[in-house]
């Protein structure tokens, strides 16, 4: 497929005579056809599609994508079944106003095709199952943002949305079912065939909600929160899941770890490269390899160099060289210099770039190492039909083709065309400007194109490995080209050109069949062999291997059953066949010897008692080295028996990471362990267990602070490790209990009661009076002294588990008060609704009934049943007759009023009506009148009476008898008091 975008660029004054190269007298002219997608000339992005495969089938979308809006408005899709001659356009195919933004090709069935609607207009996906000849429309829910085909079921997709969220679909995109949610984006993969056993199986980096980030693994239509796995006990990096050959890897952050940046290069064969930026690099990382199954990692170079790319991702300056094994390129910075090596055995040996011994004009070349050498640009192209700045074919083993430049260090200045026909032995100089090279019949030609920057109308073809190129016109105007698509059809010889003759003008598409270029098929005599070898030395990755070649200048077809490889015999084992293993570097003699932070009598964890382990000896063989015989029983690791040695390094932890868990959940432990102690009265043993993969599961039954201890014992000695684990229920009601009034510089005791009750696991926020910062316990109690006079508010908040509850109440802070104790006839309690609200209002209408200064009266009815009051009679808030005065006038009130009250009470004066037929009687508490409180030594606290109970909700509807003073109105009281008549509704009290 082939993403292409459309630049402007200034007009270009074509010269003749461009390119360089020899030309055949007799050249042949090659076939070409123009087709130009008439009415796209607006449009400034394109994606190209050819499945190969012996199809004639190419597709096309193109589209005007709007820069200042961000999405696609206008869009053409095109189809041609003759190799590109000529094309269809598909709108009504799809629907005349339908804009599309991507087209998919399923990789295990190619005729099966999606395309997706641009979001903003709607949101749909178009299936084609015959090679985008016919289209069905299905509409979303959710706008997708990418797709992912399994790799082998060819039915089978997963669709990322804009939103973060993860579909799956088992029907080729018809039905869609959601997996999961707050997904990494492009951290999903698919199962990996021959290791997971159930082929639906999907891999995932997801967000929990309080922001970390887990690996999950699930079936696709069966993901829900019951069938999820979480394969890694813990939280990982985030956008640190990679699924990649035979291997997972995730990453978790430790602040010991002294590097700052990790990415996996590569995975095939049966190795890990690993890149890894070290906390004093910038731009360069250091690469390590792994043993075979990926654990153990070994340094293979430092400051390998980076190049920021386009998008601003950062590119690592490694090549893997294609066709043949163990052979890489990397860019090195040294003393602010980056050079090019190069490697035969996988890292373990770099070199330095011979560079060519003479240049295009056939003058010397004056370049001695280590002083002076080839140095090459190693990016790949962001466009995967352009060749980038360096190419290799598995097909073309020995044929490297790269830009660069020769000199003591890299350059991007006065760079030229370099290539090499023996595997990068010795180098040749082809082009001095900057080409795109591709790979015609299997590698047995090359063909070249100036950079897209410059048009052309040339091309030129090379039979001899670059040494004479030939020049083949394939359009009668210069084309800027924007992507070329090679052998994409393995019986027929043809190049498409992707491009357009000016930024006005329409995409144009040339057809280039170049057939007529080889004379004839090759036969036997137009091969030769050709030996691999590292500068002389046949024995590469511990095997001799011969390869067949084309004769040079023989311009004759390979064709598709051609095979290069003639013969590989293994080579006797040398030194140079081992690298250092894990924990030994190589010293200056060139022996592995054990680093500085490695003790090599150390044995691992999981060797148990009459099991064996290979004890190493420095050295391990370079993975895929098919060396014999020779060193190999000297380097080989050896085998022995485990040691008997008592437990060690014992370690415990819960699944998920986590050091809290829900009253009731399943807690999940992960050890090694011989025996594990719950810390609530339980123990589990096991013998004989290094490892529960699974984990050890436990459920509590009360919340709390838990010490769990895991214990490891053998006739040696034993270990034992502690972890400590908080078990939570959520807070579901918190009460604020303290006195409506208190006596100033006098301690008062402050409590919050917690529903349902919790032990040590709740942490209590206060804030007394004005205080701006909160006072913080674990207890829910609390002891304070008011220093001034007024009305001081006191929050509490409980917070538990991931709850957090508040209350608030108002305290009265004076120098001294009088209460009375009310309480009500037992029929109040079955309608009290136990809010607030409801008590505010009542006392609120008390104080008004009471023919008493409001500032000096404060009426408090407590929570819960049976229903209680208090009154207190407060003080003037003007003291300037002095304490005693105002103590005296007090009294005397305290007395009238207690008088009036008392006559009323007893003689159940005071009454409301509740509902029609229940009628509620106010009572006098105390027989006597509460005394004078206040400061003093010589009087006594006020009592206060604190009921708290559930209550049945309810409103009612009730009358406050008005007391009367006068004792002259004694007999006309009970009439008069039925003259005030309160109704209460659930938001006032209405009189």
């Amino acid at each position: 497929m082939l993403d292409a975008h459309k630049q402007g660029r200034s007009e270009f004054r074509w010269n003749r005579d461009e390119g360089r190269g020899n030309t055949r007298q007799d050249e042949p002219k090659l076939t070409s056809s123009t087709f130009a997608l008439t009415g796209d000339s607006a449009h400034n992005h394109a994606v190209v599609y050819w499945s190969g495969q012996n199809s004639s089938v190419i597709l096309i979308l193109t589209k005007l994508y709007d820069f200042h809006i961000g999405s696609v408005t206008e869009s053409t899709l095109w189809r041609s079944t003759d190799y590109g001659s000529t094309y269809e356009r598909m709108n009504d195919k799809v629907g005349s106003k339908t804009v599309l933004s991507y087209l998919y090709v399923c990789p295990s069935n190619k005729r099966k095709i999606m395309v997706l609607t641009d979001p903003e207009f709607e949101s749909s996906v178009l299936i084609s199952t015959d090679e985008g000849a016919s289209y069905q429309k299905y509409r979303l829910n959710f706008y997708v943002l990418s797709l992912l085909f399994h790799p082998t079921e060819e039915d089978w997709a997963l669709a990322y949305s804009h939103d973060q969220k993860l579909y799956s679909s088992v029907d080729f995109g018809r039905k869609w079912q959601l997996i999961h949610e707050h997904v990494t984006p492009n951290r999903f993969y698919w199962s990996v065939t021959g290791l997971d056993r159930e082929p639906d199986l999907v891999h995932m980096e997801a967000h929990t909600p309080d922001g970390n980030v887990q690996y999950v693994t699930c079936r696709a239509q069966m993901c829900t929160e019951a069938n999820r796995n979480y394969p890694f006990p813990g939280y990982i990096d985030i956008s640190s899941l990679v699924v990649q050959d035979d291997y997972i890897f995730i990453q978790v952050g430790l602040s010991r770890l002294p590097y700052r940046d990790l990415h996996i290069v590569s995975t095939d064969e049966k190795q890990v490269f690993a890149a890894v930026q070290e906390w004093n690099q910038n731009d360069t990382y250091n690469l390590y390899l792994s043993d075979t199954r990926g654990i153990y990692f070994t340094l293979a170079m430092e400051n390998v160099k980076t190049t920021r790319g386009i998008g601003g991702n950062q590119m690592l300056d490694l090549y893997e060289v294609a066709g043949i094994k163990g052979m890489l390129i990397a860019n090195k910075r040294h003393d602010n210099q980056v050079k090019t090596y190069i490697t035969y055995n996988k890292g373990r040996d770099w070199r330095l770039l011979q560079a060519p011994a003479s240049d295009l004009e056939g003058n010397d070349i004056h370049c001695i190492l280590p002083f002076c050498s080839l140095h090459l640009q190693l990016q790949m192209s962001e466009n995967p039909y352009l060749s980038g700045t360096i190419s290799t074919k598995n097909s073309a083993p020995g044929i490297i083709v790269a830009t660069g430049n020769i000199g003591a260090e890299l350059s991007y200045n006065n760079v030229g065309m370099f290539i090499s026909s023996d595997a990068g032995n010795t180098w040749r100089p082809i082009f001095e400007e900057e080409h795109n090279i591709w790979f015609l019949d299997k590698g047995g030609a090359l063909v070249a194109v100036k950079q897209p920057s410059v048009p052309t109308r040339h091309l030129w073809v090379s039979f001899d490995e670059g040494r004479q190129w030939t020049q083949h016109s394939f359009s009668s105007v210069p084309l800027f080209v924007d992507g070329v698509l090679v052998e994409a059809g393995a019986e027929n010889q043809i190049m498409t050109f992707f491009g357009h003759f000016s930024h006005r003008s329409e995409w144009q598409l040339i057809k280039i069949d170049y057939k007529s270029i080889f004379s004839r098929k090759c036969t036997e005599e137009d091969y030769q062999t050709w030996h691999l070898h590292n500068q002389g030395e046949p024995c590469v990755m511990g095997q001799k291997q011969i390869y067949m070649k084309r004769r040079p200048g023989n311009y004759c077809m390979l064709g598709k059953d051609y095979s290069r490889i003639l013969s590989a015999e293994s080579c006797i084992c040398r030194a140079h066949d081992f690298e250092c293993d894990y924990g030994y570097e190589r010293g200056s003699d060139g022996n592995c010897k054990p680093a500085f932070w490695f003790n090599p009598s150390t044995v691992s964890r999981s060797c148990s008692q009459g099991q064996n382990y290979f004890n190493s000896t420095g050295y391990r063989k370079v993975v895929l080295n098919n060396c014999t015989k020779g060193v190999k029983e000297l380097y080989t690791p050896r085998k022995q028996q485990c040691p008997n040695r008592p437990p060690k390094g014992l370690l415990l932890t819960t699944k998920d990471g986590k050091l809290t868990a829900g009253l009731g959940s399943n807690v999940t432990f992960m050890v090694h362990l011989d025996e594990l102690d719950f810390g609530d009265g339980t123990a589990v043993s096991y013998s004989n267990l290094s490892w529960t993969e699974e984990g050890i599961k436990h459920i509590y039954k009360s919340a709390g602070i838990f010490r769990v201890t895991a214990f490891a014992e053998n006739t040696l000695g034993y270990d034992t490790t502690t972890l400590y684990l908080h078990v939570t229920c959520p807070v579901e009601h918190v009460q604020l209990l303290a006195p409506f009034v208190v006596i100033r510089n006098k301690e008062v005791n402050i409590t919050a009661v917690v529903l349902p009750s919790h032990s040590r696991t709740v942490t209590y926020f206060w804030w007394l009076g004005n205080n701006t910062e909160p006072v913080i316990t674990l207890d829910g109690s609390i002891s304070h002294t008011f220093q001034s006079e007024g009305m001081h508010t006191i929050t509490v908040q409980v917070a538990a588990s991931n709850t957090i509850l508040q209350d608030t109440k108002t305290i009265a802070v004076k120098e001294f008060f009088k209460s009375l104790l009310l309480s009500f006839s037992p029929n109040l309690d079955e309608f009290n609704p136990d809010i607030p609200e409801w008590r505010q209002d009542v006392g609120r209408v008390i104080k008004k009934v009471a023919e008493f200064p409001e500032e000096q009266l404060l009426v408090a009815v407590f929570p819960g049943v049976p229903t209680a009051a208090e009154l207190f009679l407060l003080p003037y808030k003007n003291q300037s007759e002095g304490k005693k005065k105002s103590e005296e006038a007090l009294e005397r009130v305290w007395v009238s009023l207690g008088e009036i009250h008392e006559d009323a009470l007893n003689q159940n004066l005071v009454e409301f009506e509740l509902k029609p037929g229940v009628r509620v009687i106010v009572y006098n508490t105390q027989l006597t009148l509460a005394p004078l409180v206040d400061s003093s030594p010589r009087h006594s606290s006020s009592a206060m009476l604190m009921l708290l109970s559930v209550v049945f909700l309810g409103l009612a509807v009730f009358l406050i008898y008005k007391f009367k003073r006068s004792i002259s109105h004694k007999i006309q009281r009970k009439r008069a008091v039925n003259g005030l008549i309160c109704g209460f509704s659930a938001s006032d009290l209405i009189c």
